[in-house]
């Protein structure tokens, strides 16, 4: 699965730079900008409760439409509003299970009592990103630097906890707990193709009935990546 996804972003890119190329050749005065996006991130796990940690590489993608909306004269300046999909998955040591009655129980795995080669939870979610966006772009030229910044909103439609060890194949599907409305920053920083991309969740990902020896779940997502425009 990395190495497809690998793949895809790199022919993805080189499809960018080439479709860009023959574009540019077409001068528009009324130009717009990076309005097809995709991208690919490391997601890690911030407001950790004590003992978990993530022990793998945590993958997330990204893709989606914004409509570009210059709002100057030159066009460098405008409000971008989209839809679109991401998938994300986070690898710890955090074990959803279920007890007796049914409800769904949080521990840590100490790696000592419990062996296991996998243990994760994933989403699907649709977002509606929200930016204010400043480049140095022209009518004649993609080669421009760009500060995008803004907010993305969610909402997960899927999600999925898996474990593979000891305790046989654990898979639960749509967790209770888990919040499907997430809300968090934004922002894109790069020039020509290449754009460092970051993403800081502000509100948690499960629920306040989400908890782990009485206490409360509170960890948010950031996500740290690479993100490319098209068109």
């Amino acid at each position: 699965m990395k190495q497809f996804l690998i793949f895809l972003v790199f022919t993805l890119c080189t499809t960018v730079v080439f479709a860009q190329e023959i574009t540019s050749k077409i001068v528009d005065s009324l130009y717009k900008e990076d309005q097809f996006y995709i991208g690919t991130t490391y997601n890690l796990i911030n407001n950790k409760p004590a003992g978990l940690k993530q022990n793998s590489f945590s993958l997330g993608f990204h893709l989606g439409f914004i409509k570009d909306m210059p709002i100057n004269k030159r066009r460098n300046k405008a409000i971008g509003v989209g839809l679109g999909y991401s998938t994300n998955s986070y690898i710890q040591n955090m074990l959803i299970n279920k007890d007796n009655t049914g409800n769904n129980t949080y521990d840590i795995i100490d790696g000592t009592t419990i062996n296991y080669s996998k243990n994760k939870f994933s989403e699907h979610v649709l977002e509606v990103p929200i930016e204010f966006r400043w480049r140095t772009s022209t009518a004649s030229s993609y080669r421009f630097w760009r500060i995008y910044t803004g907010v993305k909103m969610g909402y997960v439609f899927s999600n999925r906890s898996k474990f593979i060890g000891d305790l046989g194949d654990l898979k639960y599907n749509n967790i209770e707990e888990y919040n499907d409305f997430q809300y968090g920053l934004t922002l894109s920083v790069g020039y020509n193709t290449w754009n460092l991309y970051i993403y800081y969740g502000l509100n948690p990902v499960f629920s306040d009935s989400a908890k782990i020896n009485g206490e409360t779940l509170e960890m948010n997502a950031v996500k740290i990546g690479l993100m490319f425009y098209i068109l």
